[in-house]
This record gives C-alpha cells, sequence and structure tokens, in this order.
C-alpha cells in the first residue's frame, strides 16, 4: 500500500512568517497526536484539581481531628474552617496576580512543571502540621504554586490548539480534570471518618495528591514548548522548527495533505501588560474582573462547602461525606456534555446559561430536606458549575494578545480568588446566621451579576483566530 504524501510548511520559506506560522497551528485537524497534548496538559492539571477540591472534602476531618470549627466565632475568625478555605485562595490569588507573569517570561513548558513541583512540595509539607496556622500558612504556599498552574494550563492549550478545536478541546480538558474530583470524595468518604496507621485520614487523602510529582517529567518530554510563546519572544527559528514537528505528526496520521492555509491572521506586535488598560482590551479586562469577582461565589461557594452545607442541612457527618461522593460522580458531566455543543455556541452564552442555572438549582438546593433531593439538585449544581467552568476557562485566554496572555489571565482570574478570600469568611457568616437558605440567596444575587456582566460587554471568540480576536 503507498504512503500517504506529507504535506508541511516550507520551512525556510514565506510560511516561517509569525502570522503563517499561527495560521498553520490553525489549520491543522483534530488527530490523535493534537488530543495526545490537550490529554497530557489535562493529566498534569488532575492534581491541581486533586489539591484544590480537597478543600472542600477533607474539612469534616479538620474539624472532627479539633484543628478547626466548622463556624468561625467571628466573621473574620482564624478557628473557623473558613480559614483554611481562604488561605487556598490567598495562595492563588497571590499565585495568579504576582506571579502570572512567569509563564510569559519564562515559558508556558517551565512554568507548567515547576507550579506542579512547587504545589506538591507545599502540599506534603502541610500533611505533618499539627497547629491551625501550620496548617494555613502551608495551604498558603501550596496555593501559590496552584494559581500558577491554572493559568499556565489554560495559555497553553489555547496556544498549541487549532482554532476550530478550542471549545472542545476545553471540554475535553476540564472533563479530565473533574474526573479526579469523585475519587477525591471517595478517598475523602473513606478515610477521613478513619486514622489508618494512627494518622488521620484527612492527611491521607493530602499525601495521595502528591504522586503527581512523579509524572511530571514525562508530561514535560512530551509536550512542546507554544510556537506563539516562542514567536512573541523573538525565537522564531525555534517556532518554526516546534510548529514544523507538529505538522509531521499529524499529517503522519491524518493520512494525506494537511488542509491549505487560511487567511493570514493580523500578526501581534510585542507590547507591555499595560496594553490591557488600553482598548481593545480595557473593557475585556473591566468586565472579567466583575465577572470573576463574582461567579467564584457560586462556584466555590458550593464546590468548597458541600459535606459542610449537607451538614449544616441535618446529615450527619460520615452520611455527608457519602452524598458528597455521589454529587461529585456528577464533576466531569457537565463539560462530558459541552464537548458536543462547546465550539457550536458563542461561549459567552454558554456561561451566562449556566449561571442562571447555578442561581434557580442552588435555591430549590436551600429548600431540601431529604437525601434525593440533597443529591439531585447537588448533581444538578455541579453539572451547571462546570459547563460554566470549562467556558470561562476557554473564554479568558482567547481575548488578550500571546504576549501577556499568562499574565492578563492570571491578572482578571486573581480577581476570583481574591474574592474567594472574603466570600469563603461570608459563606460561613451566612451559614451561621441564616442558615443554607441565606447561604445560597447570596450565590444566586452573584449569578445575576454574572449575568449581566457577560451577556452585555462579553465579545464574541467562536471561531476566530487568536491573533484575530486580539484585535
Amino acid at each position: 500500500m503507498k504512503t500517504p504524501e506529507i504535506v508541511v510548511a516550507n520551512p525556510g520559506g514565506c510560511n516561517t512568517t509569525a502570522a503563517a506560522i499561527s495560521a498553520r497551528l490553525d489549520r491543522l485537524p483534530a488527530t490523535r497526536y493534537v488530543w495526545k497534548l490537550v490529554l497530557l496538559l489535562s493529566l498534569g492539571g488532575c492534581f491541581e484539581v486533586y489539591d484544590l477540591f480537597f478543600t472542600a472534602y477533607i474539612g469534616p476531618g479538620l474539624v472532627r481531628s479539633g484543628l478547626f470549627t466548622a463556624a468561625s466565632a467571628s466573621v473574620f475568625g482564624f478557628s473557623g474552617l473558613a480559614s483554611f478555605v481562604a488561605a487556598t485562595f490567598a495562595g492563588l490569588f497571590l499565585g495568579t496576580m504576582v506571579f502570572g507573569f512567569a509563564a510569559d517570561k519564562f515559558g508556558r513548558q517551565m512554568v507548567f512543571t515547576c507550579s506542579l513541583l512547587w504545589y506538591t512540595a507545599a502540599t506534603i509539607i502541610m500533611a505533618f502540621q499539627w497547629t491551625a496556622l501550620g496548617i494555613i500558612a502551608w495551604r498558603m504556599i501550596a496555593g501559590i504554586g496552584i494559581g500558577v498552574e491554572l493559568v499556565t494550563i489554560d495559555t497553553y492549550i489555547t496556544e498549541l490548539v487549532p482554532k476550530h478545536l478550542r471549545g472542545r478541546a476545553f471540554a475535553v480538558n476540564q472533563v479530565i480534570q473533574f474526573s479526579v474530583v469523585p475519587l477525591v470524595a471517595l478517598l475523602a468518604w473513606l478515610l477521613v471518618p478513619r486514622q489508618p496507621f494512627g494518622l488521620d485520614g484527612w492527611r491521607w487523602v493530602v499525601l495521595i495528591g502528591a504522586v503527581g510529582a512523579i509524572f511530571v517529567w514525562f508530561i514535560r518530554r512530551a509536550v512542546p514548548e507554544s510556537p506563539r510563546w516562542l514567536i512573541t519572544h523573538g525565537k522564531l527559528e525555534q517556532a518554526e522548527i516546534v510548529t514544523a514537528a507538529m505538522e509531521q505528526r499529524v499529517a503522519a496520521e491524518f493520512g494525506g495533505p494537511l488542509p491549505p492555509l487560511g487567511p493570514l491572521p493580523i500578526e501581534e506586535t510585542h507590547g507591555r501588560f499595560s496594553d490591557i488598560w488600553r482598548a481593545p482590551y480595557l473593557s475585556r479586562t473591566s468586565m472579567l474582573m466583575v465577572f470573576n469577582t463574582f461567579q467564584t461565589i457560586g462556584y466555590y461557594g458550593f464546590a468548597s462547602w458541600v459535606p459542610t452545607l449537607l451538614i449544616a442541612a441535618g446529615v450527619n457527618t460520615t452520611n455527608s461525606l457519602h452524598y458528597s461522593f455521589i454529587i461529585a460522580i456528577a464533576a466531569p458531566v457537565g463539560p462530558i456534555v459541552a464537548m458536543k455543543y462547546a465550539d457550536r455556541f458563542e461561549r459567552k452564552w454558554q456561561i451566562v446559561g449556566a449561571a442562571i442555572a447555578i442561581g434557580i438549582f442552588g435555591l430549590a438546593f436551600a429548600q431540601q430536606t431529604q437525601a434525593a433531593g440533597l443529591i439531585a439538585f447537588g448533581v444538578l449544581l455541579t453539572c451547571s458549575n462546570n459547563w460554566m467552568s470549562q467556558a470561562f476557562h476557554a473564554y479568558q485566554p482567547e481575548l488578550f494578545p500571546t504576549r501577556v496572555r499568562a499574565q492578563a489571565v492570571g491578572f482578571v482570574y486573581s480577581w476570583s480568588r481574591l474574592s474567594a478570600i472574603f466570600s469563603s469568611f461570608l459563606i460561613g457568616f451566612f451559614l451561621r446566621d441564616f442558615g443554607v437558605a441565606g447561604v445560597f440567596a447570596f450565590i444566586a444575587a452573584s449569578m445575576v451579576v454574572v449575568v449581566l456582566s457577560i451577556g452585555i460587554l462579553g465579545p464574541r471568540t467562536r471561531g476566530l483566530a487568536l491573533e484575530d480576536i486580539s484585535h
């Protein structure tokens, strides 16, 4: 059988311009190699999601061990579980706001590796702390690495996958990452109420997530540096080498000539972080600052408090972890459904629809008293939250140019972390003084702001080259 001809761009010819390299990346068809890149980056993100989500599931164990109380004595008290949740997001805020520049300066590949190792080491140290202050301090340090990793993965995927696959790529990314949430919940259900080998169960849940460091080098070797990042740093020859290698792999799997180049996008010019305060980025920056401030109240107001909210609804600790595990099984469902529709509809309207669903299902959850109702609306809330997550993780990086993408996304995303610090205490306050109904009234009001900010100010991005969106 004759081997299909492999047609790639002409290295050293006219297709080595920055705009041509971007167009060559965007014309790549969906082959095994393209999806392998998404898979590997998503697997790296699994450990970050595990680390992030055990915040909720080890909460009852931290309370049971006497290190924290379920409710704070005062709004900003450090004895309550809210301080542990707040420490997580304080670290995330520092990681996204202060260190968001790292991936733009040092490269997506290097920062992806270093941040994973950072939060893994800090998490291991946290597992062996025996005071509330020690746990809070090391949780915040781990959060810095998680914050950097979140921004880097979003930026990395956005720049490597072609424009016609970005929505589906992020849906797949979220399916893979959120598949670890049921594992966290299962481990918490099995371990938190117990003390295997004399060590509190919550510590085992924390330590199990540290295995991510074993896989990081394999991932790093298999995923290339972003050609778009190389271009913005004047490394056009290296960008050509990486792009040509990707084309060779894709063409071999595609079994024929690659699709012809589409219209060349507008070439990006070098710029500075201050550009996000000028047109056309000023309105996008302002819109995403508002959006992130309020979306996190809906997302983490539920995701980081599931077992505690169930206990407040009258469920005992063991059953609350059991129900939380059942609810957590639904974590990948929202992105799984989104895989079919992610590139068919504008992402801004996906975010708006998901936010409306979060408000409605949250208010319904607050009215439930029986296990079936709590689980059913908990599942619907989880699916809606994670649909919104996959949509905005794809949306944010699209709105900024390559030269400052990671730093800009880190800046606007940091507002969600700053919000989460204070909303953690506010959720604890509402739970103490107004019960579960008060918590979800607060969440529903926040979703109204999300709908208005994205619906009115959000630009369209579907099917557009990154360089064209940036202009």
